[in-house]
């Protein structure tokens, strides 16, 4: 039977995933999300005994019902294959007592490419099956990686544009260097003079704003999404985490059936929810522990209740979470509000509007699965300075804050179950921050310095990213304002202001 999808906000029709993931955002406003939860339907012991690829074709089918298993076999084989400088794809590294699970294997040496090297092959086939005949614009916003990954996987595919706006002093040098070196003729990135939530909100403006789709399809244009509230992000998503598991199983680590917890660091929610899937198709796993940084507002809600964007915004050296408004947590509302579209919109609107919202009394029940904390930047280094010597083992900022929260989560609740944690992105990609963090005196180094240092100490191999990236030229210098982003699209595409 066809699962199909339905707005978080209640009022568009039922689509079908190929038509989900073509749209990216309801016409409402609303995220999709599945009129149904399918169940993991092949024994965890099969699982084991299948590679990368196999296990993501028993996970994306239970969710992409309308796509063949031909095409779905075929996106697959293209998205996992050597762009990912290991076989296995996803690694489950042990260290001082828990399971790393590396997910910057891919070109871009950050868990992006996890979903987004599969993204542009679902599009593009989603388009044929819909008898899509304009061209698709991607359009994202990123706080630093998904805007390379989404570039990197969309770089010169027929039929696509993409265009990505970051905030210029909010990412990281390595980050930046990424982006404005990216290849590919149907590339634009752009610097926008704000945070995150200014180029994420100006981006949800842009797909609401009906006379602008009437623009654009009068030009041969539509809009699509490749940050993470496609669902086409989010369905890739949900297969590391039972390959996790199945490995912790095939390695003898864990007995089938036994409960996991998992770690993630936590901006947008997309990651995080993605094992919440996880565990409600079937896979075996008790709490879910969210870890933020300084911008600690999803710590604060899980603790209140309450949801409050209302507070300062910090640069932190873990950028990919500098996030106050945390899209893919809608999706998580409108679940825990009885999959009630009216209650949930009346939440976001309050969210727009007011700044906050605050959940019932029942609905707060319904987080019982999560537990949530964060580490300051203090905690950040010094997790990464004590994991590297007690072990050697080298960990990137964003992956450090949830180290430094789930022990929090041990200490609070003394609970040593097997758990797993999202290691999000390479340290290369970070490495300032993490050589400072283990000693100071890095500090004095250049960046491509601080690399060879930090190939020495890891003892591992620079990244093809990184090598990349030194010699580059710069492709994409464009800045703007955060009120001139429609203006810079239109420009970009060739439309004439009317």
């Amino acid at each position: 039977m066809d699962l199909t999808y339905t707005s978080t906000r209640g009022h568009g029709e039922k689509v079908t995933a190929s038509q989900a993931i073509l749209k990216g955002l309801a016409d409402d406003g609303g995220l999709f999300v599945p009129t149904s939860l399918p169940k993991l339907d092949v024994p965890v012991e099969k699982l084991a005994q299948m590679n990368y690829q196999e296990v993501a074709y028993e996970v994306m089918k239970l969710f992409l019902t309308d796509f063949t298993e031909e095409e779905l076999k075929n996106c697959i084989a293209n998205a996992y294959d050597s762009k990912f400088d290991t076989e296995v794809i996803a690694p489950l590294v042990q260290a001082d007592g828990a399971y790393f699970l590396e997910l910057f294997h891919g070109n871009t040496i950050a868990f992006k490419d996890m979903a987004l090297s599969i993204l542009p092959h679902l599009m593009t086939t989603a388009a044929k099956k819909n008898n899509v005949n304009n061209e698709i614009v991607i359009l994202t916003a990123t706080s630093g990686d998904t805007g390379k990954a989404a570039m990197a996987g969309f770089a010169d595919v027929p039929g696509t544009r993409i265009i990505v706006f970051y905030p210029k002093h909010g990412v990281s040098p390595v980050q930046e260097k990424q982006m404005v070196t990216q290849k590919g003729e149907n590339t634009f990135v752009v610097g926008i003079e704000g945070n995150f939530d200014d180029a994420q909100t100006g981006v949800k403006k842009m797909f609401n704003d009906e006379a602008l789709a009437a623009e654009l399809a009068k030009a041969g244009f539509q809009f699509s999404s490749a940050n993470s509230i496609n669902i086409g992000r989010l369905v890739p998503q949900v297969v590391y985490y039972v390959y996790a598991y199945a490995t912790l199983v095939k390695n003898e680590q864990i007995k089938d059936g036994d409960l996991i917890n998992i770690t993630v660091p936590t901006g947008n929610f997309g990651n995080i929810l993605a094992a919440y899937y996880a565990k409600l198709i079937g896979l075996p796993v008790d709490r879910l522990i969210c870890a933020s940084n300084t911008n600690k507002v999803l710590f604060d809600f899980f603790t209140t209740g309450t949801y409050d964007k209302k507070r300062e915004f910090t640069v932190t050296s873990s950028p990919s979470m500098d996030i106050l408004i945390s899209s893919n947590l809608e999706r998580l509302i409108y679940r825990i509000a009885g999959n009630d579209a009216e209650k949930n919109s009346a939440m976001m609107n309050a969210l727009n509007g007011a700044g906050e919202y605050t959940i019932t009394e029942e609905m707060k029940a319904g987080l019982a699965d999560f537990y949530g904390n964060y580490a300051d930047e203090k905690e950040t280094a010094e997790a990464i300075k004590n994991l590297y010597e007690k072990t050697g083992y080298v960990m990137d900022t964003h992956t450090a804050v949830a180290a430094s929260v789930y022990k929090k989560y041990v200490a609070d609740t003394e609970d040593k179950k097997p758990t797993v944690i999202a290691s999000t992105a390479s340290p290369f990609k970070f490495a300032r921050s993490v050589m400072t963090a283990i000693d100071s005196k890095y500090d004095a180094l250049g960046e491509f310095e601080l690399v060879d240092e930090l190939v020495k100490l890891s003892n591992t191999d620079e990244p093809e990213a990184v090598k990349e990236i030194r010699t580059a030229p710069v492709r994409h210098d464009h800045v703007c304002a955060v009120d001139a982003m429609e203006s810079t699209v239109k420009e970009w595409l060739g439309i004439e202001a009317e």
